[in-house]
C-alpha cells in the first residue's frame, strides 16, 4: 500500500474528447506536483498517454448505465480505495459518480465532481434526481459562471458548495510563434485552401447545434462574398448533410467551401491560416474550448451571445457575439471584420491572447484544481485528528 495519499479521477472511458483531455491534464499536473494517482476507466485510446506520463490507469466497467453493474462497480471501487490508500475522489460524469458515491459512503473517503455540461432536466422527477449525484460531493465544480448559474438555479446547490474552475486552452501548444510559414502551406496544399481569399473557420462536429447552417446563410448576405470557408470535423450525414448540401450549392460562386477532419495536433495549424473563426452555436455549450484555442492562436472568434462564450469574448474588445441563429447579424459582423483596419484587427487580437493567458490557461485550470485537492485534504487530515 502507497504511504501517500493518492487521488482518484474516474471517468467513463478515455477516447477523445474535452472531458477526457482535461483528466489527462490534471493526471499530468499532480504527477509534476508529485501528488500520487491513479485514473479509473473502461479504457481507451488515450490511456498510452496516461502510461506515457507514469500514471496508473485501472480498466473497471465505470462507464455501464446499468444498475447491478453500478452496484458492482461500487465494490470494485471500495477495494481500489483500500489497496491503494485512496483520499480523494474526483468523477467527471453521472453514472460512475452514482458507485463513486456509494463507495464514498461506505469508505468515508471524499468525493468532488465537476459539472462539465447541462445534462437533460425533463422529465425533472427522474432526471434531476439522476443528475443531482454530481452536485453531493464535498464540492461540485462548475466549468464556467454559465454553469455555477445553472447549478444555483436548477439545483438550489449553495454557492460555498461550488468551486467555478474554468477549462483552458493548452498555452504552451496553441501559440502563433510555435506553427511555420511552411506548416501552414503544407495543409494549405494538402486541402486545397486558397489563402488569397480571407479564411472563415468554423470547428465542429457536424450537428446542427453547431450552427453550419448558419454560416453558409450568412455568406449569402455577406458583402464579401469571395472567401474560403472551412467547416473542420468531417463530412455532414444523414438528413442534415442534405441540407447543407443544397445551401452549398447556393453559395456565391466567388465563395469556397471545404469540409475536412484533422487530428489535435494539427489544429494550430488551422488556427493560424485562419483570419476568423466562427462559433455560432445554436444551443448553450458550457464552456467553449475551441474559442479559447482559437484566441490563444491570436484569432478573432465570432460567437453566439449564449452560454461560456460570453465569458471568453468581451464584445468589440476580444472578439464579437452575435444573436443566436441570426444569420444577417452574422454576416454583418464578419464584413465589420473584414473591413476593419489591421491595427485595430491586432489590438482585438492581443487582447483575446492576453485574456486566454490570463483566466484560461490550462495551468491556471490545473493550479484551482489541485489547490481545491490540498484544501479538502488538508480539511479531512484536521477532521481525523
Amino acid at each position: 500500500m502507497s504511504e501517500k495519499q493518492v487521488i482518484m479521477q474516474v471517468i467513463p472511458a478515455l477516447n477523445q474528447g474535452g472531458v477526457e483531455r482535461g483528466t489527462i491534464e490534471i493526471a499530468e499536473a499532480l504527477q509534476k506536483a508529485g501528488m500520487p494517482n491513479i485514473v479509473v476507466s473502461s479504457g481507451g485510446p488515450m490511456v498510452k498517454e496516461l502510461e506515457a506520463l507514469g500514471v496508473e490507469h485501472i480498466t473497471l466497467p465505470v462507464q455501464t448505465k446499468n444498475p447491478f453493474k453500478m452496484w458492482l462497480n461500487e465494490y470494485r471501487l471500495i477495494r481500489l480505495i483500500k489497496e491503494k490508500n485512496v483520499a480523494l475522489m474526483h468523477v467527471r460524469s453521472r453514472a460512475p459518480a452514482w458507485s463513486v458515491k456509494w463507495a464514498s459512503q461506505k469508505t468515508g473517503v471524499p468525493y468532488i465532481a465537476t459539472f462539465h455540461g447541462l445534462y437533460g432536466t425533463s422529465p425533472a422527477i427522474f432526471k434531476k434526481a439522476y443528475n443531482r449525484v454530481m452536485t453531493q460531493g464535498r464540492l461540485v465544480i462548475a466549468v464556467s459562471a454559465f454553469i455555477k448559474q445553472h447549478l444555483i438555479k436548477e439545483y438550489g446547490i449553495l454557492e460555498q458548495h461550488i468551486r467555478l474552475i474554468p477549462r483552458g486552452a493548452d498555452t504552451t501548444k496553441f501559440r502563433p510563434e510555435l506553427v511555420s510559414k511552411e506548416q501552414v502551406l503544407e495543409l494549405a496544399k494538402k486541402e486545397g485552401i486558397s489563402l488569397e481569399k480571407p479564411v472563415i473557420t468554423l470547428v465542429g462536429r457536424l450537428s446542427r447545434i453547431k450552427g453550419h447552417s448558419v454560416v453558409l446563410d450568412a455568406v449569402q448576405q455577406m458583402k464579401h462574398k469571395a472567401v474560403t470557408l472551412l467547416f473542420i470535423g468531417g463530412n455532414p450525414k444523414g438528413d442534415y448533410e442534405e441540407e447543407l448540401k443544397q445551401k452549398v450549392k447556393e453559395l456565391p460562386a466567388e465563395t469556397e467551401i471545404k469540409f475536412f477532419k484533422l487530428p489535435g495536433d494539427q489544429m494550430p495549424v488551422a488556427y493560424a491560416l485562419s483570419d476568423i473563426v466562427v462559433q455560432p452555436t445554436l444551443k448553450p455549450e458550457s464552456f467553449g474550448r475551441g474559442i479559447a484555442e482559437a484566441q490563444a492562436m491570436g484569432k478573432i472568434v465570432v460567437a453566439s451571445n449564449h452560454g461560456g462564450a460570453t465569458e471568453l469574448i468581451s464584445n468589440g474588445r476580444t472578439g464579437f457575439l452575435t444573436a443566436v441563429g441570426d444569420a444577417q447579424n452574422l454576416a454583418g459582423v464578419l464584413d465589420q471584420i473584414l473591413d476593419m483596419p489591421e491595427l485595430k484587427r491586432q489590438e482585438i487580437e492581443v487582447a483575446a491572447m492576453k485574456s486566454v493567458q490570463d483566466n484560461f490557461s490550462i495551468q491556471k485550470m490545473c493550479d484551482r484544481t489541485l489547490a481545491m485537492y490540498r484544501e479538502i485534504l488538508k480539511n479531512e487530515a484536521q477532521k481525523n485528528k
